[in-house]
């Protein structure tokens, strides 16, 4: 199923024969670690999104490379007089630039992404040459930035979880990343070649310049970087109470809360409180009135999106597993093979609930401070998404009821959080090949 995302018009695009090298330029400390970093195991945005969007894509951190001869260096390292320095940063690009090769001709992917500095009008016509030679496309991705709080906000994240400063005191960290970034600043060259497919974002997106966009696939990364931004947030997640179907074990319908899931609607703005402080919130329900009814007393600013409704579960909508077990045999025995792409009949999959949840995804991107009550499928993808949890295992995530789950982007990684009300709730969750016989929802 992979190599196919879906268009504006509902209309699959392929995109099994693109190999799309993005190519990450700007000074330390203007964003790109948010945008394009790969450390430590945790996918950058760029990749986290190509990936929940089923498109196959990789980060090759330069960083990453010169770590393993260099792992702690020092500023000067980074001088423009320091031809040691110079050679070994030259050689992890290359190493970088190999794998990167061998990762497409592997047939292993679509789009690679290329995480370096890439400051200098001759490394990128160096890094363009060797993509030309493949028949790789080439997209340059810059990140401008002169705001000195957003600068030193961004020095601050890096100092506390950069693999450069690991171990060391955060404020001689600091000190010497400065240092770093004025030796950058002494041969920095913004990209201004008209020749070069770009991106360049100012001042984390105030303002976008776009040149040469070339293909569809392109149009999307750019369509995604332009509703990025770097300030700290945080986003809020939760189920809505239980529900009469809940108890009944049935999926799907439009049921109400039953006493206990009113219990959590009461019980929410002060499980929210704890967590949020004095930060104002936007609240997101689906139009189903479970949700609606339990966002009730949360006194924040509300909207309702159709597209955060639930799974729709087709002909089996109201049933509960054990009479979808009976009437659908197969089918139910499909969807535990491959529950991300089983649709039900006249219904959805998740991947349908991933494609629909595109531009909340957008939005949730392009804001701040955002709480979701939704339902179990849709909170699965949210989390995946930020979590950058594979999509064989996302259906399956146990999300339980009466739990807000905070969310906290970083450079590095995102930090997670859970807040549960001590209020009881029947389980829905249900593993992989056990029995139909307990309580669900989609």
């Amino acid at each position: 199923m992979a190599g196919t995302i879906a268009a504006a018009n509902g209309v699959g695009v392929k995109v099994e024969d693109t190999k799309i090298v993005v190519v990450m330029v700007g000074l330390p400390a203007r964003g790109k670690s948010l945008i394009a970093q790969k450390t430590n195991g945790v996918m950058n945005l760029v990749v986290r999104y190509l990936r929940w969007l089923s498109i196959n894509a990789h980060c090759f951190n330069v960083g990453t490379y010169r770590r393993a001869d260099t792992p702690h260096p020092p500023a000067d390292f980074f001088a423009v007089d320091n031809p040691e320095g110079e050679r070994l940063r030259r050689c992890a690009a290359e190493a970088a630039m190999r794998d990167l090769i061998d990762w497409f001709d592997s047939g292993k992917g679509t789009v690679a992404i290329l995480d370096a500095t890439n400051s200098t009008k001759e490394r990128r016509r160096w890094i363009a040459k060797r993509c030309a030679v493949h028949g790789f496309e080439v997209m340059f991705v810059e990140s401008k930035c002169d705001d000195e709080e957003l600068i030193m906000a961004n020095v601050r994240e890096v100092k506390a979880n950069s693999p450069d400063y690991e171990g060391q005191d955060p404020e001689l960290a600091a000190q010497d990343f400065v240092r770093r970034i004025k030796h950058y600043e002494c041969v920095y060259e913004t990209i201004t070649e008209p020749e070069l497919t770009y991106v360049k974002l100012v001042n984390v997106g105030a303002q976008v310049v776009i040149n040469c966009i070339r293909d569809y696939l392109q149009s999307r990364i750019v369509y995604y970087l332009m509703n990025l931004h770097i300030k700290p947030r945080s986003i809020w997640l939760s189920r809505h109470g239980e529900s009469e179907f809940n108890l009944s074990g049935r999926i799907g319908g439009d049921a109400n809360l039953s006493y206990r899931g009113r219990a959590y609607s009461e019980k929410l703005p002060e499980l929210v409180k704890q967590s949020v402080g004095d930060i104002d919130l936007t609240v997101w329900t689906s139009t189903m009135k479970r949700t609606i009814q339990t966002a009730q007393y949360l006194p924040y600013r509300k909207l309702q999106w159709k597209a955060l409704d639930e799974l729709d579960a087709g002909v089996c909508d109201g049933l509960t597993y054990e009479e979808i077990e009976e009437a659908y045999p197969e089918d139910f025995r499909a969807r535990d093979d491959d529950k991300y792409n089983y649709r039900y009949r006249g219904g959805e999959s998740y991947r349908d609930v991933v494609i629909r949840l595109e531009p909340i995804i957008m939005e949730i991107e392009r804001s701040e401070n955002i709480m979701v009550v939704t339902h179990q499928a849709v909170i699965r993808c949210l989390y995946a998404y930020f979590m950058n949890v594979p999509q064989n295992r996302s259906p399956w995530m146990e999300i339980p009821l009466h739990t807000v789950i905070k969310l906290t982007p970083r450079a590095y990684s995102t930090q997670e959080e859970r807040f549960k009300a001590d209020i009881p709730a029947v389980s829905t969750f249900r593993a992989q090949y056990t029995s139909a016989k307990l309580e669900g929802e989609a």
